[in-house]
């Protein structure tokens, strides 16, 4: 492969930044190419960046490795942008959850729909926009990877706002193949599974046994008569009055149905729904013990074995198979839809299984979605885009107008309260909305 330069924004993320640098440091591919580490907390970004040498330098993998807190300095010549933003992670998710809990509204999970849903997009695309400003200048011809959650409104916010070539990554469609692996006591490379939707919001279409072709969805279907106690109960009741199974399990399906957020018969419990914010440890301890995870393994104390294999994320897959010209088969990207389904609205970012070469992300034609997921998600596409836009113009009007068409806000008033309350508790991170 040619020498490429990567540049990850947002590397120095305890969670996710070993990962993506095993995804290079572990290809051979990548010898004699430069991967720049941007972070702008220098502490976290020194870190990072020992580990990437100390990787590079066991694994020998020939890399030119770049750190700054200046992504301007990273981006010259740049051929990918990897982008994995976040800002006070947890905390923000708990005040994301607890505004609208305010105004009487009990989100499921807080993170990628329902009004957190928007809360946490308008955050992260104020920063996306300004990466895309420097792109469109520095390295116009870069292609834009998004990690960073909601990925459909991120990566729609850097195409259709940002005015560069975006992609969307996600590891969702594993889930599917776990979970009906074990369903169906089929082993994973057995299961050949074809999904399209969006992203946390994507549904099995046709799920085959891999090694005879055997249609499997009568089975799966049959299923919900016998499902496993305390199995992602959502998903089951969705497979068996829809007829389809969601990729991503209930956490993430139950984000954008209003099914779920009743106060009068608190389905929430029903279906065993709780934000992670809510149970993880408020003393930061987690954090601390994975930046000591990390400081061990730059201090050569710790072995880095467990990163051998990568994170199991196709960012880097693709990017290879663009610039190696493979034609890979993807099994999930979310891209601009440009009818690889049709009853979706053209450039909505839609997640489809998609063709890999040098000429690009080229998503494969999965037909309608059938009814009523179609319906689902045609609504969720008209939310996002008036989020979207809000986030990327700063129009409170217009974001009110996304409050509104939420399924999960009942109110008027109710919406108005969640937002003013929103821009209030966030507008630290908000700066769009101020005039």
């Amino acid at each position: 492969m040619k020498p490429t330069k990567v540049v990850i924004i947002g590397a120095g993320s305890a969670d996710f930044g070993p990962g993506m640098l095993a995804d290079v440091m572990g290809n051979s591919e990548f010898k004699g190419s430069t991967l720049a580490l941007v972070d702008i907390d220098p502490t976290h970004l020194e870190l990072i960046g020992s580990v990437a040498n100390r990787m590079n330098e066991t694994w020998e993998a020939g890399v030119k490795v770049e750190t700054t807190t200046d992504r301007r300095r990273a981006l010259p010549e740049a051929d990918f942008v990897l982008v994995a933003i976040e800002v006070e992670r947890m905390k923000r998710w708990q005040m994301d959850f607890e505004v609208p809990l305010k105004h009487g509204l009990r989100q499921p999970f807080s993170e990628n729909g329902g009004p957190a849903g928007f809360a946490h997009a308008a955050r992260n695309i104020a920063l996306v926009t300004g990466i895309c400003k420097d792109m469109r200048e520095l390295c116009p011809d870069a292609w834009f990877f998004n990690y960073a959650n909601p990925v459909p409104r991120i990566t729609l916010a850097a195409f259709k706002y940002g005015g560069i070539k975006a992609a969307g990554f996600c590891h969702g469609i594993g889930i599917a193949y776990e979970n009906i692996g074990n369903l169906l006591d089929i082993p994973e490379e057995d299961l050949d599974i074809k999904a399209a939707g969006l992203n946390h919001f994507t549904w099995v279409l046709d799920v085959r046994r891999q090694s005879t072709g055997e249609d499997l969805y009568p089975a799966l279907r049959a299923k919900t008569s016998d499902w496993p106690e305390g199995f992602d109960p959502l998903s089951r009741d969705l497979l068996e009055v829809i007829g389809f199974y969601p990729v991503c399990g209930d956490s993430h399906v139950a984000e954008y149905l209003q099914w779920v957020c009743d106060p009068r018969t608190e389905p929430w419990k029903k279906y065993k729904l709780n934000p992670p914010c809510l149970g993880r440890r408020s003393d930061g301890g987690e954090r601390r013990e994975k930046i000591q995870e990390l400081t061990d393994m730059a201090e050569g104390k710790r072995s880095m074995d467990e990163y051998r294999e990568g994170s199991g994320e196709r960012a880097v897959a693709t990017l290879v198979a663009i610039v190696k010209n493979t034609n890979s088969y993807e099994l999930a990207i979310n891209i601009p839809n440009e009818g690889y389904i049709p009853n979706l609205p053209h450039n909505a970012i839609v997640e489809v299984p998609a063709l890999v070469s040098a000429i690009g992300i080229r998503g494969l034609p999965m037909g309608d979605l059938p009814e009523p997921v179609g319906e689902l998600c045609r609504r969720e596409v008209a939310v996002a885009e008036l989020a979207v836009k809000a986030a990327a113009t700063g129009e409170k009007r217009t974001a009110l107008h996304a409050r509104l068409m939420d399924p999960m806000v009942t109110d008027i008033e109710q919406a108005k309260g969640i937002l003013n309350d929103y821009l209030k508790v966030h507008g630290d991170l908000l700066p769009q909305f101020r005039t």
